[in-house]
């Protein structure tokens, strides 16, 4: 069930509470326990300014069917919600039905998008890999098979690595989200280790499947912004877009875009170089690439809901220059 407000104008951030009740309706003889609930959903910040939200809950564990939910809000847990904010928010009453939990989420979250272009990234990733490998002499063939299997071990790296980050038992790992580091590192250490037990060359094969890596990325990452994964900070700035991490629904930073435009604009980079230089240390575009848009994202983790702490991100983003700088230094060398 979602409850709609609009944020004050001006003012300061403040914490809201939003209480939901439900009961199910059309109950045929005594109401089980099953068939009413309560739950409180917490907001640590609503920004003035902000526009029209809209926040979710979702309550597991009941009987389905058609419910009748109020929603009420009440003064955030810190007590810091301003009186004149309540006194101007409705009441609600909500009629909705139970639904499957995977599709259960709020307004402005589109599911099937993320598989469609994350698919469809994928697709321009190999297919641009091949023709590039083609042009200096490696096995299409061979190139193909590896990239399948890396995508296909990827896609569990990836969520694998997200269950880890964010503390989640192994039998989410369906429903879980998947990381882009934990599918790079797994896929990209199924080619190293694929091109050399065929005989290929490791780092000519990396170079060539660079610019496919980050043109698909690209054309994979908006499908992130639609499905409310790695979301922006809520924001009232005019550059916000509106938009949801599936709770919440409110303008914040397009983070996800951003990343977008840049893996785009590496893409493009990267494919100029390998078809324009050939570098004498294989491998060095590649290492260059990954350095860049490591370092663009430590730029842009203040801009996300998830919390990176200064230090890591400073550290990080320095190693990720002297990498980038060393790459350039070789790869126009030749």
């Amino acid at each position: 069930m979602t409850y709609w407000f609009d944020a004050p104008a001006t003012g300061h951030p403040y914490p809201l509470d939003v209480r939901f009740t439900g009961t199910r309706t059309g109950v045929a003889g005594r109401p089980e326990q099953r068939d009413r609930f309560e739950v409180v959903e917490h907001l640590a910040r609503v920004v003035p300014g902000s526009g029209r939200i809209a926040l979710t809950s979702r309550v597991q564990g009941i009987n389905p069917g058609t419910w009748r939910v109020t929603a009420t809000p009440v003064s955030g847990r810190d007590a810091g919600t301003p009186a004149s904010v309540l006194a101007r928010l409705p009441r609600r009453v909500i009629t909705t039905t139970t639904r499957f939990g995977v599709l259960a989420h709020g307004p402005s979250v589109r599911l099937i998008s993320w598989p469609l272009l994350v698919g469809l990234g994928a697709v321009v990733a190999i297919v641009l890999q091949a023709i590039l490998a083609a042009r200096v002499g490696i096995a299409v063939g061979d190139v193909l098979a590896l990239s399948a299997l890396g995508c296909a071990l990827g896609f569990v790296g990836g969520k694998v690595w997200y269950l880890v980050l964010h503390h989640k038992p192994l039998r989410n790992f369906l429903t879980a989200g998947a990381c882009i580091q934990g599918f790079l590192l797994v896929a990209l250490a199924v080619v190293v280790i694929g091109a050399a037990v065929l005989g290929l060359p490791p780092g000519v094969l990396l170079d060539v499947t660079t610019p496919g890596i980050f043109l698909g990325m690209a054309v994979g990452r908006p499908g992130c912004f639609l499905t409310g994964c790695c979301a922006g900070r809520p924001t009232s700035s005019r550059w916000g877009l509106w938009s949801s991490d599936r709770r919440l629904a409110t303008r914040r930073f397009p983070v996800q875009l951003v990343e977008a435009a840049v893996a785009l604009l590496i893409g493009i980079t990267t494919l100029a170089l390998v078809l324009a230089v050939r570098t004498p240390v294989p491998g060095a575009v590649f290492a260059g690439a990954i350095a860049a848009y490591t370092f663009a994202r430590q730029l842009l983790f203040p801009l996300r809901t998830e919390s990176r702490t200064r230090t890591g991100r400073t550290v990080t983003m320095v190693i990720c220059g002297l990498v980038l700088a060393g790459s350039l230094v070789v790869s126009l060398a030749a």
